[in-house]
């Protein structure tokens, strides 16, 4: 992390970062890491599976593989297991993180979406600060690729530019929907970007940036380990019991811990959901319903 010629370059992508609300650094991660904490998936849910007791661990896709229920998503995999947590603190990507975000650093949430194959869900077009709203916008979500992502597992597709303004996330009731729910015209838009890249590689994603990922129609697996990380004078905006489920999995990493908000960024919507939904998946799933009802 600390070599001049990688800081540089790290210097010279947060530009880019910066200009396209995103940045995506091929094979940042080795072979052998990749390895090691997909054997530690696998363990993790072998025992899940094996005990029964998951519910706050796992959550499975709708489709069945072979006839099996097939887990789509970790829960929290940073409280799951010390391989998450040392992962988290990589100097790989904590070096990029600190370029975009500055050295005092928390972090705001994790997840492991497991896209399996034949059945993996799609994602909706959404932006990831209308989750978890913030004082500010120094925020950055780091996605590990676990596995090749290709357009025919569900890669990340992003829109870039767009991450200085926010777009419409609220059903006709004005509920949190979890998605956008205006119309992105690629004429208006532009085309989306697919981010496919090799096992190992990392995105960081501005919070405002528009993402989605497609339906995993073919053989291969695509996993994707997410860490959410903030600076710390960025202070969640939640309330009630959103604000104690959601900080619950918040954990200060390195440098100052800030009592006084910084106030910066897009003006966020605030939007109120129904329900606390289970994730984004059943959020999106809802929605897609009531907007084909209306």
């Amino acid at each position: 992390m600390n070599d001049p010629a990688f800081l540089h370059v790290n210097d010279i992508r947060k530009q880019q970062y910066l200009r396209d609300g995103y940045l995506l650094v091929e094979s940042l991660l080795d072979p052998t890491w990749v390895k090691d904490l997909n054997s530690v998936i696998h363990q993790l849910t072998e025992d899940s599976l094996r005990s029964g007791k998951y519910e706050h661990v796992l959550e499975f896709e709708k489709g069945t593989v072979d006839g099996h229920q097939v887990p789509r998503r970790i829960f929290n995999p940073y409280e799951q297991h010390e391989s998450f947590r040392l992962a988290a603190v990589d100097d790989r990507i904590m070096a990029y993180v600190q370029a975009l975000i500055g050295p005092d650093i928390a972090l705001q949430h994790s997840k492991l979406n497991m896209k399996p194959r034949k059945v993996g869900s799609v994602v909706e077009w959404h932006q990831d600060y209308t989750y978890f709203p913030h004082t500010n916008d120094s925020l950055t979500g780091v996605l590990i690729y676990l596995d090749d992502a290709t357009a025919e597992n569900g890669c990340l597709e992003v829109l870039p530019g767009l991450h200085t303004r926010t777009f419409d996330h609220a059903l006709a009731d004005g509920s949190f929907a979890g998605m956008i729910t205006e119309d992105m015209n690629e004429r208006i838009y532009g085309r989306p970007v697919s981010l496919a890249a090799p096992a190992g590689s990392v995105i960081f994603l501005h919070p405002f940036t528009p993402h989605r990922s497609a339906p995993n129609t073919s053989d291969a697996p695509r996993s994707t380990l997410i860490f959410e990380y903030r600076a710390t004078d960025a202070f969640p905006l939640y309330t009630g019991t959103q604000l104690i489920s959601m900080e619950a999995c918040a954990h200060h990493l390195r440098g100052e811990r800030k009592k006084t908000a910084r106030f910066g960024g897009p003006a966020p919507d605030i939007y109120t959901p129904k329900d606390i939904p289970k994730s984004l998946y059943e959020l999106q799933d809802a929605s897609r319903d009531a907007l084909s009802q209306s």
